[in-house]
């Protein structure tokens, strides 16, 4: 499927038109996922561990870790990629034969998308940051409308 078809696909099945604040678009994917989704700042987590955020799956809810930064766009990108890859449902494309003998504790489905976040140019990953880039701006765009940005400046 055409990355483009799919974010429009994934956008439309939000229902939230065309801009929406964060936590609105918060409160739609706990509502589609129905689950409880908790996002949690780790303050020693930097962008030179090569981890900018991850998505985990615990029993009844979901929990995006993300790292600090002193950006406040840049992390709330962190936390949109995470959100992009639940809204497509990429939860679902966990391999289950990831070797048990990593991060023996983990559960399975975790375990492999901690080891798939070293690949960024996936199919996979290229349209989770689409999405959030979609995302993004329709946030932006409600920030300008509620500010009457469009108005001033128009």
């Amino acid at each position: 499927m055409d990355k483009e078809v799919s974010v429009s696909m994934a956008v439309d099945q939000l229902a939230l038109g065309n801009t929406f604040t964060f936590d609105a678009l918060v409160d739609a994917v706990q509502r589609n996922r129905q689950r409880r989704l908790r996002i949690v700042e780790l303050a020693d987590l930097g962008d030179q561990d090569g981890l900018c955020a991850v998505w985990l799956v615990a029993d009844g809810e979901d929990l995006i870790l993300h790292a600090s930064s002193d950006s406040a766009l840049h992390r709330q990108q962190f936390v949109l990629h995470e959100l992009a890859h639940m809204i497509l449902g990429h939860d679902a494309n966990h391999d289950p034969e990831t070797p048990d003998f990593l991060l023996p504790d983990i559960p399975p489905q975790v375990k492999a998308r901690l080891l798939r976040r070293q690949e960024l140019n996936t199919a996979e990953e290229v349209v989770a940051e689409t999405l959030a880039d979609h995302l993004a701006a329709a946030i932006r765009g409600s920030a300008m409308h509620s500010s009457r940005y469009l108005e001033i400046f128009g």
